[in-house]
């Protein structure tokens, strides 16, 4: 299923009802209910089904409550989902430019989302038990770009994609640890360059539905006093000026170490305008997460993230895979005489 980078999201245009319209929905694993009705209004067909039931969910930023309707859902070619929960939203706060969320956290984020109190099956997880996937997963492939809207991301149901990851992909069970555990949660320490630890070996999650690289407070603030970088009130983002000084941040995850460039680290330039900056500067893409370690989610791996790794998602096994991908190593964000370094956006 392709999907487009929208800036600070992803997302998908998924098609619901008989006949279907399509919707432009934001790629999620941080949540779990797929709903519609942020923007374009949804559209009851002959396939369509009230369940009586309300539904509401918060998120970190933006909400939506309305009615629980049961519908098909078309996700691409030959991806199809019979009586797919779809949440329909007569009030919703903090999406634009988008219809709704297409959730595809662990399906038991949707418990005490619906007034009947039951918990709903996600899109992948319908699809595995209607025999359209042979495995409950699904695998994500973002890749960095300096220019917008771009349709160059994958989602790939029930399988993994071996043309946009390089072989083996590390998996990790879903960790332990409160409330972490309850998302696609992941232990992992992390390090700037050779000697500095930022973070221990705690609990986070990874969430194609947040931007930035988020670490608790304190980790945060070491990182900031390793880079030296100063807090740019206008984007919210610490700015830095010696970007040659930069160093690699190392995430290890499981039994493997992953590198993440200097370059990784910067918001694409050529995207400056987009989130209020101005061209010449280079913006960290390591942001505050509001709290401090040791409460159990201590890092949000987003989306910037993302886009240098392949991700797998794993109902059955409860577990997340990782790889490296032909952009993992790649400067693109920075790399002088990139032709989309000053685009306007």
């Amino acid at each position: 299923v392709p999907i487009t980078n929208i800036d600070t999201s992803y997302t998908a245009t998924i098609g619901i009802g008989s006949p279907p319209t399509d919707y432009t929905l934001v790629v999620d694993t941080g949540s779990s209910n797929t709903w519609v009705g942020a923007g374009k209004p949804y559209k009851s067909t002959s396939s369509s089904a009230d369940t009586g039931s309300r539904v509401a969910v918060s998120y970190g930023s933006g909400s939506f409550s309305g009615k629980e309707f049961t519908d098909r859902v078309r996700l691409g070619a030959g991806l199809v989902v019979d009586k797919q929960s779809i949440g329909v939203a007569t009030s919703s706060t903090g999406f634009t430019d988008v219809d709704g969320i297409l959730g595809i956290g662990p399906t038991d984020l949707t418990e005490r989302t619906l007034s009947s109190g039951d918990s709903i099956p996600t899109v992948t997880d319908n699809l595995f038990s209607q025999g359209t996937i042979l495995s409950n997963l699904v695998a994500i492939s973002f890749e960095p770009t300096n220019f917008q809207p771009v349709t160059n991301g994958e989602l790939t149901f029930g399988g993994v994609d071996p043309s946009k990851f390089i072989p083996e992909i590390t998996y990790v069970s879903v960790t332990n640890t409160e409330p972490a555990k309850n998302f696609w949660g992941i232990d992992q320490s992390i390090r700037y360059g050779d000697d500095t630890n930022i973070l221990k070996l705690t609990a986070g999650i990874v969430d194609t539905g947040t931007t930035l690289l988020l670490l608790a407070t304190n980790a945060f603030r070491a990182y900031q006093q390793a880079t030296g970088a100063i807090m740019d009130e206008t984007t919210g983002l610490l700015k830095i000026d010696n970007f040659e000084s930069l160093k690699s941040l190392f995430f290890k995850i499981g039994g493997t170490t992953f590198e993440f460039t200097a370059d990784a680290q910067t918001w694409p330039r050529g995207l400056n305008s987009a989130i209020g900056g101005d061209q010449d500067s280079v913006y960290l893409i390591v942001n505050d997460l509001g709290t401090p370690s040791g409460q159990g989610l201590d890092f949000v791996n987003g989306q910037v993230f993302l886009e240098r790794f392949y991700s797998v998602f794993d109902y059955t096994n409860k577990q997340v895979g990782i790889a490296l991908t032909p952009y993992t190593f790649v400067p693109t964000n920075q790399v002088p005489g990139n032709p989309f370094e000053f685009s306007d956006v």
